[in-house]
C-alpha cells in the first residue's frame, strides 16, 4: 500500500556524474503539487562500485530510486524483479522500495519517449532514423518500435557498434538497418529523427537539414536548444527536445513511486524549465 502523505518517504536519484541532474527539481514539484509535503527527494553521487553498499543501507522509509549513467545495468543484479519494459533492453531507470526492503526495477524511459512523441502529436510513422548507439539508442529503439511500422536506419561509427544495434532490433523484433555515421546526413530526411548522442556530436549536421524537415526528437536538453534542433525548427520542421522526454519518464516514476495517479506534467515541466533557465 502507498505510504499516507504524513509519513515520511524519500527517494533519490542515484549517479556519477550527478549534479545536473534536473530530477530532483521535477519530482519535489510533484510532491508538491500533491500535496505529499513529508516526501523528499535528493540527489546522490555513486557510482558502480558504491552501488550494492547504497542500497543495503537504505532504510524503511525509502519509496524509491531513479537511476542515471552508469547505473541502469548495474542495478539488475541487485533487484528482486524487473518489469518486461526493463527487461527488454536490459536498463533500469526507476526503483521501487517497499518497505519490507523489496526492489522493483522498471524502464519509464521508453514509455516516457513515446508518450513525448505523443504530445507532439506523433502517433506513428512509416520509417525513422536513429543517431547514435548504445543504451539510449537501445531505448529509442524500443519506443520506436511501438510507433513506426516500417525500417528504422541507426547511424552509427563503429563495425562493433553497427553489430551491437542489430542485436537489440533481432531482440525487440524490430526491422533495424544500420549505417555508417559518414552517411548521417542522409538521416535527416526521415520522418522520424531520434538524435541519442552526446553534446555537440550532430553539430556538423545542422548545415544538412532539409528544406522541408519533419520531426527531430533530440534527447539532450542542456545545452539546449542543440545547434541540430535550433537549425531544425528555423526549417519549419517539429522538434520533440530532452527535457520532454526528461518530464514524462519522471511523471512516471512519481506514479510508481507515491502510488498517486496522474502526476501533475504541467506543474513538473514548469520546474524543469525553471531550473534549466537558472543555469
Amino acid at each position: 500500500m502507498p505510504a499516507r502523505a504524513t509519513e515520511t518517504r524519500r527517494a533519490a536519484v542515484l549517479g556519477s556524474p550527478i549534479a545536473h541532474s534536473l530530477s530532483p527539481a521535477l519530482h519535489r514539484a510533484a510532491y508538491a503539487e500533491l500535496g505529499l509535503t513529508h516526501w523528499t527527494y535528493d540527489r546522490f553521487d555513486v557510482d558502480e562500485a558504491a552501488l550494492p553498499g547504497f542500497l543495503e543501507r537504505l532504510g524503511p522509509e525509502w519509496a524509491g530510486l531513479s537511476l542515471t549513467m552508469p547505473l541502469k545495468r548495474a542495478v539488475i543484479p541487485l533487484l528482486d524483479e524487473i518489469s518486461d519494459t526493463a527487461a527488454a533492453v536490459e536498463a533500469v531507470n526507476t526503483v521501487v522500495l517497499t518497505e519490507d526492503g523489496r526492489r522493483t526495477g522498471d524502464n519509464t524511459d521508453i514509455p516516457g519517449m513515446v508518450a513525448a512523441l505523443r504530445e507532439h502529436g506523433i502517433d506513428q510513422v512509416d520509417s525513422a532514423a536513429i543517431l547514435g548507439a548504445g543504451a539510449t539508442a537501445s531505448s529509442a529503439l524500443a519506443a520506436l518500435a511501438r510507433v513506426c511500422t516500417g525500417e528504422i536506419v541507426a547511424y552509427v561509427r563503429s563495425e562493433a557498434r553497427a553489430d551491437e544495434m542489430r542485436r537489440w532490433g533481432e531482440r525487440l523484433g524490430v526491422d533495424v538497418r544500420t549505417a555508417d555515421w559518414s552517411d548521417a546526413a542522409e538521416a535527416l530526411r526521415a520522418p522520424l529523427v531520434v538524435a541519442t548522442t552526446p553534446a555537440g556530436a550532430t553539430d556538423a549536421l545542422a548545415a544538412a537539414v532539409p528544406e522541408r524537415p519533419a520531426t527531430l526528437f533530440d534527447v539532450l536538453y542542456d545545452p539546449w536548444p542543440t545547434e541540430l534542433a535550433a537549425r531544425w525548427s528555423l526549417a519549419g520542421g517539429a522538434v520533440v527536445g530532452g527535457l520532454d522526454l526528461l518530464v514524462h519518464q519522471a511523471v512516471l516514476q512519481v506514479e510508481r513511486m507515491t502510488g498517486r495517479a496522474p502526476a501533475p506534467l504541467a506543474a513538473m515541466r514548469r520546474a524543469g524549465e525553471k531550473a534549466l533557465a537558472e543555469r
